[in-house]
């Protein structure tokens, strides 16, 4: 089998964890790095990526998926929350394993928590998401551009580029990169992104046999949860470009459902809490949705959409 990654330490250490599992059911694995577009403009602003065409959706899965379709790779592991929410019909999710930890994690070198940073503290992200709901909870916060990868990251962080840093606690811990992880976030307070901390093993819809081969990886309550989450934010027409958070956690038999659509600028937040016992995800999704809808959400998500420099491609999740 050979498996397509981005070139990231991240994204290779889920290809070799894959690979792993893989090699350990007695398949022979090699793994091919694909430079996708996200890479090659991680220095770039995320409104500046839009403009060059890709408007935010498939940035860092598109030449990930041509490589599949010329059946150069027979599988690609991703991060589930770069995926768009909507695949084309020549690819499949044929399995999500299980997800680790989704919250996002506060990293700082000087500070232990977001509440003890000084007024007018500096925290880089480039997520609209994340910089809505910080604003929200703390107005006095700067919010700056801050993308590459976790260790770059984490290295401009060092330097004091910033007083603290926001991170998807997942990514810290594969990378064994929690040094400076000094708190994560309820997602009460600040809910993370539709399928954060969860992969997707993305393969040809067709090829049975690498569909099989890969159906022992799935674990069906991670399935259930990131299903609903994706058809919730399908359904409020959203991407990763935007502020909307949405959590399904498996609890027993039911499942805990934690929500938020917000202003860009945090001075309004829509909050969504709520149990639900197993049922179809997809309903479960919409009915998340439709709840967001109902409490004024597509007021926020048109303020966005036209907002300059915030519509598509503008953040990332």
């Amino acid at each position: 089998m050979r498996i397509g990654s981005r070139g990231s330490k991240l994204a290779l250490w889920q290809a070799h964890h894959i690979a792993d599992r893989l090699r350990a059911a007695g398949h022979e694995v090699t793994i091919e790095i694909v430079r996708t577009l996200g890479d090659a403009m991680q220095h770039v602003p995320f409104a500046q990526v839009g403009d060059a065409g890709r408007d935010g959706k498939g940035m860092f899965t598109k030449e990930i998926e041509e490589a599949l379709l010329a059946e150069r790779i027979d599988l690609a592991v991703h991060s589930l929350k770069d995926l768009p929410v909507e695949l084309a019909s020549p690819f499949a999710i044929a399995a999500i394993p299980e997800r680790v930890d989704p919250r996002d994690a506060f990293v700082s070198v000087n500070y232990e928590s977001f509440a003890s940073l000084p007024h007018g503290a500096r925290i880089g992200t480039s997520s609209l998401r994340r910089q809505a709901q910080l604003r929200a909870e703390r107005p006095d916060v700067q919010c700056l551009e801050f993308r590459g990868n976790v260790d770059t990251r984490l290295r401009k962080l060092v330097e004091g580029q910033v007083d603290a840093i926001i991170l998807a606690s997942a990514g810290l811990e594969r990378l064994g990169l929690t040094q400076y992880r000094r708190e994560c976030f309820s997602p009460l307070v600040l809910c993370p992104a539709a399928g954060q901390g969860a992969l997707a093993i993305e393969a040809r819809a067709g090829d049975e046999p690498i569909l099989a081969a890969l159906a022992f990886l799935n674990h069906e309550p991670t399935r259930y949860a990131v299903t609903a989450e994706r058809a919730a934010l399908a359904a409020l027409g959203g991407g990763c470009q935007v502020p909307i958070g949405i959590h399904c956690l498996p609890a027993d038999e039911a499942y805990s459902v934690a929500a938020a659509v917000a202003a860009t600028d945090g001075s309004e937040v829509l909050r969504l809490a709520m149990n639900r016992q197993s049922g179809d995800p997809l309903d479960l999704g919409r009915k998340i949705a439709g709840r967001l809808l109902d409490q004024g959400a597509r007021h926020l998500l048109d303020m966005v959409a036209s907002a300059p420099g915030v519509g598509p491609g503008a953040a990332a999740p």
